[in-house]
């Protein structure tokens, strides 16, 4: 079932700060910060949010769809993605750009620190959801202003039910503009940060918007996550890791496991419980498209976790 993944790809290069930045940001200093963190361990890695949720949704053996506008130097994540089999026909090519670039610094509390250019990112808007077919589902995750806009609007105009995903685009918008945003969606996926941020945005409780919208699902890390519905709030509770490596493309992992039970009519509770093995197996590796597992093994991994099956 092809789902349409409108997003960001890009680069990931990822330092590992071996401290915690606590210990070298004076909080009365913050107006005039001047600092520097030595980071030894150094990565580059394959990214972007849509990047990372269809490389997730590969896993589990469905076919995404990635759609992003990319630069000059493409080539290398082409052709990781043509290893893969992702479907690369709704990516564009801007020879004058370079591809969204994301320099993360991580420290030992899994604190990130992140400076993005967002290169050929910023034009994702020439890229239509109107113009493409055979599409059952979809997802607006961050990506440029304008692009996050028209796909959303445009998965709505052609009756796609989608998830709007505003993750570290939630500087980018106005407080009417989110509230566009939910009443086009089905559904709103964020952080326990960005749920805060949402509400003080759009001045409705999780509870209003869950009127607008099938769910509103909030992550809260290594706690486990809630599903907000019209009935009710669900309480999803973390799956264990095997290592705690690296938080980066957590949250990405954990959406592609949403679009995996929603496609497929799962019922919240256990698509939820997807959402939070896939993020558990991705933290436990280095970078983002990294972790490899099969469907059955995820199966395997689900059924000793939660005691059942799906």
């Amino acid at each position: 079932m092809p789902a349409l993944i409108c997003g960001s790809l890009a680069y990931d290069t990822i330092m590992v700060f071996e401290d915690r930045f606590r210990n070298h940001i004076l909080p009365d200093k913050v107006h005039m910060l001047n600092v520097s963190f030595f980071a030894p361990a150094m990565r580059r890695e394959f990214g972007g949010c849509a990047g990372n949720i269809a490389y997730n949704l590969k896993l589990l053996g469905d076919e995404p769809v990635p759609m992003a506008t990319v630069g000059q130097d493409f080539a290398p994540y082409r052709a990781h993605f043509q290893a893969l089999d992702i479907r690369l026909d709704q990516v564009r090519e801007l020879s004058d750009y370079y591809t969204a670039q994301a320099f993360i610094t991580t420290d030992l509390d899994d604190n990130q620190i992140t400076a993005f250019h967002p290169g050929a990112m910023m034009l994702s808007h020439h890229n239509q959801v109107r113009e493409v077919e055979g599409i059952d589902f979809g997802i607006v995750a961050p990506d440029s202003h304008d692009g996050m806009i028209q796909h959303a609007e445009q998965f709505a105009e052609k009756a796609i039910p989608f998830i709007f995903d505003p993750g570290q685009a939630m500087p980018l918008f106005n407080s009417p503009q989110f509230r566009h945003f939910i009443e086009l969606a089905d559904y709103v996926t964020v952080n326990d940060y960005e749920s805060e941020l949402l509400q003080e945005r759009t001045g409705w409780r999780l509870s209003e918007m869950a009127q607008r919208v099938k769910a509103v699902i909030v992550t809260h890390g290594g706690k486990g996550s809630h599903i907000h519905t019209r009935e009710g709030t669900i309480e999803i509770p973390p799956a264990k890791a095997a290592a705690v490596v690296d938080p980066t493309g957590c949250g990405d992992a954990y959406r592609a496991g949403l679009i995996y039970g929603l496609t497929r009519d799962l019922d919240l509770a256990t698509t939820g419980r997807i959402a939070s093995m896939m993020g558990a197996l991705k933290i436990a590796h280095a970078g983002t498209q990294n972790q490899k597992f099969t469907l059955d093994e995820l199966r395997g991994h689900f059924r000793e976790h939660y005691g059942y099956e799906f």
